[in-house]
């Protein structure tokens, strides 16, 4: 069992920065690889990145290449999501989500957290 708690959301203008990060408890957190998504409002969600157990393998979607970057922190049970340049249709509730294996389909992550809130103003 692993559980997910997001921190980080907020409000920030156009061309900003944030860092999400993705607090994970239980013993097996090393074991899972983990994945962001986010869902704008009236629309379904999307995945944005995704890194394997050791850190060492990160995939993203295609259109936030050069922009976001996934990290984890094993030793500190935390995966996080370093967003730059960021663009109003950044806006969404980013979610974090663990998986056995990098998988970039909503239904290969087993657990999720609540989501944080991401708002970027033009």
């Amino acid at each position: 069992q692993v559980q997910l708690v997001e921190s980080g959301g907020g409000l920030v203008q156009a061309g900003g920065s944030l860092r999400l990060s993705c607090a994970a408890s239980g013993r097996t957190f090393s074991s899972y690889a983990m994945g962001w998504f986010r869902q704008a409002p009236g629309k379904e969600r999307e995945f944005v990145a995704a890194i394997d157990w050791s850190g060492g393998t990160a995939v993203y979607a295609e259109s936030l290449k050069g922009r976001f970057t996934i990290s984890r922190d094993s030793a500190k049970n935390t995966v996080y999501l370093q967003m730059n340049s960021l663009k109003p249709e950044d806006t969404a509730v980013y979610y974090c989500a663990a998986a056995l294996g990098v998988k970039t389909r909503i239904s290969g992550y087993r657990y999720w957290g609540q989501g944080t809130q991401v708002t970027v103003s033009s």
